[in-house]
């Protein structure tokens, strides 16, 4: 019979977890939190920030003090990979502070091997639970890749067309889906199918970040930001299911998650 009572510790800990709102004040060194409480914590600051009622967390002199003695690893919650658009501020976005989130930051929050390497150190090494890959209303690599599709496209410096290269298939699939949608009006579809680009981009290339996903460690999401309003709104876990279960069925993913000694 003992297997069915709990000590009044425990109780208490259960009781404390359910009534106590999700918090990035209440991650400590010694617990960090599992992949549904991380995305709360997000949601609810995002809320905040919303509402116009920021608390700004640890963003003082004793966070600073604690960043210059610990590891990161001790107390970041979420890893984020999102545009460079100045409009898109990740950490008030979602009233974090220091040491909160690690952030990847490229324009048209595009999936290569840089931001793929920076992703895996994010969840393995900084030992985030969560993954948000963070669209945005207004993006303008978006917006030129689409533009370049439809044939209205302008001359472009010799760097920035390797970097928005992996947002054509997007724009392309956003297309075929809405064949009805014309000009400009694509665009909103583009920018969402470029999350589930970028999220297969980061699959097929990173193994590591497919086994914690499997194993249930990490939860890798699709957001929407809104610069005019602020809010974030959240796409369906189970389109990011489906696409992990596509790449698990490709010959082409990458099959090793450590590097090679060259």
């Amino acid at each position: 019979m003992r297997g069915f009572f709990l000590s009044a510790a425990s109780i208490f800990c259960l009781f404390t977890l359910m009534v106590s709102p999700a918090s990035a004040e209440s991650i400590t060194k010694a617990q960090k939190p599992d992949p549904d409480m991380a995305l709360a914590i997000l949601k609810e600051g995002n809320v905040r920030f919303v509402s116009g009622k920021a608390t700004h967390p640890h963003t003082g002199a004793e966070r600073l003090a604690q960043a210059g003695k610990e590891s990161q690893a001790d107390h970041a919650y979420a890893t984020v990979i999102s545009c460079s658009d100045s409009r898109v501020p990740v950490e008030l976005l979602f009233d974090a502070g220091i040491m909160d989130i690690f952030v990847v930051r490229v324009a048209g929050n595009v999936m290569d091997v840089d931001e793929a390497g920076s992703i895996e150190y994010g969840l393995v090494h900084v030992n985030t639970p969560v993954l948000v890959v963070l669209g945005h209303s207004q993006c303008g690599a978006v917006t030129a890749v689409t533009q370049v599709v439809q044939g209205k496209g302008h001359a472009l410096e010799r760097n920035i067309p390797p970097l928005v290269k992996n947002i054509e298939p997007a724009v392309r699939r956003a297309m075929a889906a809405h064949k009805d949608v014309g000009g400009d009006a694509i665009i909103p579809y583009a920018i969402e199918e470029n999350v589930w680009q970028a999220m297969e981009g980061l699959f097929m290339m990173s193994p590591v970040s497919r086994n914690l996903v499997k194993e249930g460690k990490v939860k890798v999401i699709g957001a929407m930001y809104d610069v005019g309003t602020g809010k974030v709104d959240w796409l369906p876990e189970s389109k990011s299911q489906e696409i992990l279960k596509k790449v698990e069925s490709s010959p082409d993913r990458a099959m090793n998650p450590m590097a090679q000694d060259h």
